[in-house]
């Protein structure tokens, strides 16, 4: 499918040319970035090609730009304050592009756009759920483990669901929107929900992660079904080869999202307490007839790995320590 045009036009040729590639460069961007460096050349490929969003620096916007039958225009801003500009929304030029591109593409969507077209997908996206009856057997630090490696060679996409991530704490990040926002507009069903979707959508290195929920209250209320229908969404959407659930008891219909999995990974702990809960577990899934979710589930006795803030970045950690080779020892051993 042929993307829409989002056009960047900057007189500073570098930083539009970087930028352009940057974000042409990742593979979930949902348009095709085009660069100008001045006005009379936007003009001129605004005569043959529809532009659907322009990033233009206030530098450069001039009147025969608020002429173009562009759908969203938004300014490109160095912090300056130009109140013949007001009418406009404003993104601050130096930040992270890729928190540059979430704001974008929050206007964007807030702009009521055609609905984004579902292109056709050569692969059918795997679901990786990960989850354990048993507290503190290093789950999400599995998960994440999982989704780094496997994105050094596919496109993975991580969604935690425990109560309490810690993230923002962990990752010194401040999420404007988090998972809860998305399945708001999953509900209303409405148009430019993909936009919604990669605005939303943070890094770690190659992975890519939605933001847990601030608040558990905020997915409690998630139906079952609303969760399938959500995963099902981004499934549609193509771009992701790999979903990873970083899953826990607050999950509505935990065990029917468990069956909509491709792999389960369970982390377990050799305690009798541990393997007490365990039992029950397994006890509960035959007196639910799910005897599939354990036939996918493969029980993992984790290596313990101390980790160390002053070490640098956390998930780096795991990555090129124990976890990262017990996590690539396994999945060389499922390799078909």
């Amino acid at each position: 499918m042929k993307k829409n045009i989002f056009a960047v036009c900057d007189l500073d040729a570098s930083y539009a040319c970087s930028l352009m590639d940057y974000l042409n460069g990742k593979k979930t961007t949902p348009f095709e970035v085009q660069a100008f460096t001045n006005v009379e050349s936007l003009e001129a490929y605004a005569k043959e090609h529809v532009i659907e969003v322009l990033l233009i620096s206030t530098r450069a916007m001039c009147n025969e730009i608020r002429d173009l039958p562009i759908n969203r225009i938004i300014m490109l801003s160095e912090g300056e304050q130009m109140p013949d500009l007001d009418d406009y929304p404003h993104v601050y030029k130096y930040q992270s592009s890729d928190q540059l591109l979430s704001e974008v593409l929050e206007y964007y969507a807030e702009a009521h756009p055609q609905p984004y077209i579902y292109g056709g997908s050569s692969h059918k996206t795997r679901i990786y759920g990960v989850y354990s009856p048993i507290g503190r057997a290093r789950k999400t630090s599995f998960a994440l483990t999982l989704g780094e490696v496997l994105s050094e060679s596919h496109q993975v996409l991580y969604l935690n669901f425990e109560e309490f991530s810690g993230f923002e704490e962990l990752f010194g990040a401040k999420y404007r929107t988090d998972i809860s926002d998305l399945i708001y507009f999953s509900r209303q069903k409405e148009d430019g929900f993909i936009y919604r979707l990669n605005s939303t959508v943070q890094t770690f290195h190659e992975l890519h992660y939605i933001p847990p929920a601030l608040s558990p209250a905020d997915i409690r209320d998630v139906s079952g079904q609303e969760w399938l229908d959500f995963l099902q969404e981004l499934s549609a959407y193509g771009e992701y080869e790999i979903l990873i659930l970083d899953l826990s008891e607050q999950v509505d219909e935990l065990f029917q999202i468990l069956r909509a999995c491709d792999r389960i990974y369970q982390p377990v702990l050799e305690d009798m307490i541990s393997q007490a809960k365990l039992s029950q577990y397994e006890k509960l899934i035959g007196m639910l007839d799910m005897g599939d979710v354990l036939e996918k589930t493969r029980r993992l006795k984790l290596p313990v790995q101390p980790l160390q803030r002053e070490n640098g970045d956390i998930v780096q950690q795991l990555v090129w320590g124990e976890m990262g080779n017990y996590v690539r020892k396994l999945l060389l051993e499922e390799e078909p």
